[in-house]
């Protein structure tokens, strides 16, 4: 009898000790914040300016209210980091169609992104705000859109 409590002891303190009883285990994440965007075929964003506290989850949802054909008229979101340099990412984007205009160079500078958004299609993406206060610029990376003004700002305060 006391070699299995003895057993039965050292797996109850080996879970402890291993995380697998602690009460953040079950505490569901807290869900994140929706922002509702959307583009039409004037290639802008019904909104330039997002705000976030530093680390806060964000969900954005992107919808294409255009009529224009997908292959004509996409758009996405594409948030880069601060160091990113968004002109000539864009530059880079309008030569990668085959990575719908993510150009691979750059990766590094996002940190989140959605897929093409067609006529009546919803995209989204879910990422934490960055933790350093500041101006990010979020932008769409199709051909050409950046340059007539579909971009727009995440302030982190």
């Amino acid at each position: 009898m006391k070699k299995v409590c003895g057993y039965f002891g050292v797996l109850v303190i080996g879970l402890v000790l291993a995380g697998g009883l602690t009460a953040s285990a079950t505490t569901p994440a807290a869900a994140p914040r929706v922002v509702k965007l959307s583009a039409d075929d004037t290639m802008k964003y019904d909104m330039t300016m997002i705000e976030a506290k530093p680390g806060e989850m964000l969900e954005v949802q992107l919808t294409s209210k255009g009529t224009l054909p997908k292959e004509a008229m996409a758009h996405n979101f594409v948030l880069l980091a601060k160091k990113a340099d968004p002109n000539a990412f864009v530059m880079e984007a309008a030569m990668a169609k085959a990575t719908a205009y993510i150009p691979a160079k750059y990766k590094a500078d996002i940190i989140a992104s959605t897929s093409l958004a067609g006529p009546g299609e919803t995209v989204k993406v879910a990422f934490a705000a960055p933790k350093v206060a500041g101006s990010y610029t979020y932008l769409c990376s199709f051909a050409g859109h950046f340059l007539v003004g579909m971009k727009g700002t995440l302030l982190v305060k």
